[in-house]
């Protein structure tokens, strides 16, 4: 079981997580009633909606953290899975996302929120995970 498997497997037995159609269309996504959280986009990458304002709360470790990616202008960070300690940060920072979120209104049907990490061409190494 990769560790993107394990931490998506994890998260999805989470009561304010539900699985989600990604808006970008590629892998498998984790949503709320505010939205889109969390990308699986390949066996190592994940993209993870924490907010502009937790990003910029938590900048500073964010940054000193060596598996976590911030794209300027982006409210997503991404996760590079190498290791178990890569999938811990990664429940905390889902925690922390859900945090976010919960202060947010719920978007009417169909609103597209803004969009992850991968659709900003930061070249990720894409891959079927389909099969979640």
């Amino acid at each position: 079981m990769t560790l993107a498997l394990r931490a998506f497997t994890r998260l999805s037995t989470w009561p304010d997580l539900r699985q989600v159609a990604p808006s970008c269309g590629l892998g498998q996504a984790l949503g709320s009633p505010q939205g889109e959280i969390a990308h699986f986009h390949s066996e190592r990458d994940v993209d993870l909606h924490l907010t502009e304002q937790a990003i910029r709360r938590l900048s500073r470790d964010l940054r000193a953290a060596g598996a976590v990616r911030i794209v300027p202008g982006s409210q997503w960070v991404t996760i590079r899975l190498d290791a178990v300690s890569d999938v811990d940060l990664l429940i905390t920072l889902v925690s922390v996302a859900l945090q976010a979120h919960q202060a947010r209104p719920v978007p009417p049907e169909g609103t597209a929120g803004p969009g992850c990490n991968d659709q900003r061409g930061a070249g990720f190494v894409k891959v079927d995970f389909g099969s979640v």
